[in-house]
């Protein structure tokens, strides 16, 4: 007799995988497909950051919820995944970028962030690597950033002793409706299952069109880069106002240097050119910064995958008219508060109720009002 799964999720980023194991943990028969390896795509490119200061309001109390489990995920995972936590520090260094920071620090204050604005010689007592030019930070305590790459296989050893069915390698081709729930069409053979659960990040979108939902999902290809081990520089992790900026040292030396720069690419071929001048930029504003980097030389660059819903916010629950259908993803910067959200999405599947109010996509299906409708 064919085995049929209560739950197959597609897609085996931290979104994907935390439902999985949670949801295996709960007493169900969990398969977990991915056309690659465990976390390889968006979840093991990105910069590992877990900050509140990136975070969009809305989404704070997940995050800090998140970042609580970051911290203690060697408990709950069962394996370390190189978490730092650390003060965390939001620069300005003009007056437009004070303003836009005291403001989205107050919102984000309000939401229960514990950030705090302090002006250029208390970022510098906090971070004393820092440039003499910063006006005002925000500084929030709730910081720090993990390891992209232990995440995954912290991922795959929890999976597996929690007896979840891993289908690495394994791309689904498209998802079959039948009475007793869906077959997954793949080249390795059918898997069928009672419940789906659709995580795969910027691939959302042909996802759901899958199952006849139409929903737009933003693909940004975040450019980042590393250095070569240096002497201790900075103990914090350090952004700027405009978003243009994550940096971060790892305890073995490295420099992670992110934000916002966009390389060339798409959802089909991913990261495909690295663009030198935004590459540039981002490394004068990184020693800008931090004018000891200065020094360091360059070890490799990269382009990491972020998906984005119309609001920003995640779609998070039941596809509507698709009974015992799910998603869950393009959660904006949804390395933090990732494995909140997912956890929240598999109580649900469980039959439970989440503590906080998840995010169905409903609201992203009906029409945009901002774009207003034609004479």
């Amino acid at each position: 007799m064919t085995r049929v799964h209560d739950l197959a999720v597609v897609g085996g980023g931290v979104h994907g995988a935390t439902a999985a194991l949670f949801c295996a943990r709960g007493g169900m028969d969990v398969a977990l497909l991915d056309r690659g390896p465990l976390c390889r795509e968006a979840s093991g490119v990105n910069a590992g950051t877990l900050t509140m200061q990136m975070t969009r309001v809305a989404l704070i109390p997940y995050a800090l919820r998140a970042h609580a489990m970051w911290a203690s995920a060697s408990e709950w995972l069962g394996h370390d995944v190189g978490v730092v936590v650390c003060d965390g520090l939001s620069l300005a260094f003009t007056e437009q970028e004070a303003e836009i920071l005291t403001y989205r620090a107050g919102k984000r204050r309000e939401a229960g962030a514990p950030i705090r604005i302090v002006d250029g010689r208390e970022a510098k007592r906090i971070e004393p690597g820092l440039s003499d030019e910063v006006l005002i930070a925000g500084h929030c305590e709730v910081d720090g950033y993990a390891n992209a790459y232990l995440t995954g296989l912290a991922y795959r050893r929890a999976l597996i002793e929690a007896g979840v069915a891993l289908h690495e390698n394994r791309a689904v081709e498209g998802v079959d409706q039948g009475d007793g729930g869906f077959t997954l069409r793949t080249a390795q053979g059918p898997l069928r299952a009672r419940r789906i659960l659709l995580a795969g990040g910027v691939w959302i979108e042909p996802m759901l069109a899958w199952l006849g939902v139409d929903l737009p999902i933003k693909t940004l290809i975040n450019q980042l880069a590393v250095t070569e081990r240096v002497a201790p520089v900075m103990q914090t992790v350090i952004g700027v106002a405009s978003g243009l900026l994550s940096l971060k040292q790892y305890p073995h030396g490295t420099v992670v240097i992110g934000g916002g720069w966009q390389a060339v690419g798409d959802r089909e071929r991913g990261g495909v050119e690295l663009l030198p001048e935004r590459l540039v930029g981002n490394v004068r504003l990184a020693c800008h910064a931090v004018p000891a980097l200065g020094h360091a030389r360059l070890a490799r660059a990269w382009a990491g995958l972020e998906a984005e819903t119309r609001d920003a916010l995640p779609a998070a629950g039941p596809v509507p008219g698709v009974n015992e259908a799910y998603v869950c993803g393009s959660v904006h910067s949804g390395y933090t508060s990732g494995p909140y959200i997912a956890r929240l999405l598999a109580d649900r599947i469980l039959g439970r109720e989440p503590d906080l109010p998840l995010f169905p996509i409903d609201r992203l299906l009906a029409p945009d009002p901002s774009e207003g409708t034609a004479p």
